[in-house]
């Protein structure tokens, strides 16, 4: 009987008059037999690699060539500050009560017309907090009303009693105001930012002789004894780029061939804190939890991988009701322990990796829903004939991987620099 391959209407594949194979399984639908090597990949040690270990639990996306360009999305600041003083406040009467005032700030563009601000350093009626109501944005400019001045008698009449700003004055972002007639208000977009990281080949070969595999062993010791010693250490190579690599494309100066290096997540970051190990305490553990969880918009429960220095300081902590730790929780095939705060969860690993690539005092805080693996060739193994192709009398396995990892968010992510 014949084979034949025909396409539906949605799509699929039908294979007429044969067997279905998964040769042919992989020939029509690879994306199919991927998840099966993954799940038995991620039983082979997975403590030893958590960042690899994560990024197979939770799928990978296809990339269609080497290099890989993705999208990060931020949130808009809600902060900035005066970037002068103004020692006398000129104002402009633009209303029978209403009085208005420039002001320069660092970020103009974090402010809109119509949008309320708080400028919690500035006193005023009644011992509140200066609001003020963004009447226009020009350029580094911002031209502001006061919403709850006193006001008091001036050379043009009533004027508001706020006399003078000084220079770094915070002016926090609060929520729009319009008008009853008001149908439009300034639009926003929060556009995405363009990044770029390239799929490192990963890859690694065993060989076994034909008399090594017919000799009697003291142990059982068989060649798939041998891949699985391969794929621990290809996947410990594998996280050690994937944290602290470099994105980079070189050629070989040997064989003249483009080599492609991943960037790795340590890298991808701009969110950072120092901590001094030696003065770690709780208050320093809420504060560490504060950097964390606020202003990211990101998850209230993320993972703290950390080098021996920094677990061993983490570890002395004594912790009472405002920061608790006790439980233990098992996801992704790895145990992690739970330190709770106010501001949300910690889920604590101690990883080697970290002090094989002179980090153990660092540490770093990874928001699990906001990180993407890139696969452009899948975890695969291929069987290699030496002896016919008359090279050497040996089995050889060769496993091939070519991926990424990127940040999609990178700013909820948080690298502790221990000092």
């Amino acid at each position: 009987m014949s084979q034949s391959i025909a396409t539906g209407a949605n799509g699929g594949k039908h294979v007429n008059g044969a067997p279905l194979t998964t040769g042919l399984t992989e020939q029509l639908s690879p994306d199919l037999l991927r998840n099966s090597v993954d799940e038995r990949i991620v039983r082979i040690r997975p403590a030893s690699t958590p960042i690899d270990q994560i990024s197979r639990c939770g799928g990978s996306r296809s990339a269609g060539a080497m290099k890989v360009d993705f999208y990060s999305v931020d949130t808009r600041p809600t902060e900035s500050e005066t970037s002068e003083a103004l020692a006398a406040i000129a104002y402009t009467k633009r209303g029978e009560d209403s009085y208005t005032f420039k002001v320069r700030v660092k970020n103009a563009e974090y402010f809109q017309p119509t949008e309320t601000v708080l400028l919690p350093g500035v006193t005023v009626k009644d011992q509140q907090a200066l609001v003020a109501y963004v009447v226009a944005v020009e350029g580094n400019t911002l031209e502001l009303q006061p919403v709850n001045c006193a006001m008091t008698e001036g050379e043009n009449g009533p004027e508001p009693s706020l006399a003078s700003l000084p220079k770094g004055t915070r002016l926090i972002r609060m929520g729009r105001a319009a008008t009853e007639l008001d149908v439009q208000s300034p639009s926003f977009q929060s556009l995405p930012v363009k990044a770029m990281n390239y799929c490192q080949i990963f890859k690694m070969q065993i060989e076994q002789s034909t008399l090594q595999k017919l000799a009697d062993k003291e142990v059982g010791w068989s060649f798939s004894d041998q891949e699985e010693a391969a794929v621990i250490d290809m996947r410990m190579g594998m996280e050690k780029n994937f944290l602290f690599g470099s994105a980079a494309k070189i050629t070989d100066p040997v064989k003249g061939e483009e080599v492609y290096l991943t960037g790795g997540i340590w890298n991808q970051t701009s969110n950072s804190m120092q901590v001094q190990l030696a003065q770690l305490s709780q208050a320093k553990l809420i504060e560490i939890a504060a950097k964390a969880f606020t202003g990211k918009n990101g998850s209230k429960a993320k993972l703290l991988i950390g080098g021996t220095k920094f677990i061993e300081a983490l570890s002395k902590i004594a912790v009472d009701k405002v920061a608790d730790a006790g439980r233990t929780m098992v996801k992704w095939g790895v145990e992690f322990r739970e330190i709770r705060t106010n501001f949300g969860s910690f889920f604590v690993l101690h990883s080697e990796v970290f002090d094989q690539c002179s980090h153990a005092k660092d540490a770093f805080v990874l928001d699990p829903d906001y990180v993407s693996k890139y696969t452009h060739i899948p975890f695969r193994l291929e069987k290699l004939d030496l002896r016919s192709a008359g090279t050497r009398n040996t089995d050889a396995v060769v496993l091939t991987e070519a991926s990424c990892l990127v940040l999609r968010f990178p700013q909820s992510h948080l690298k502790l620099i221990g000092q």
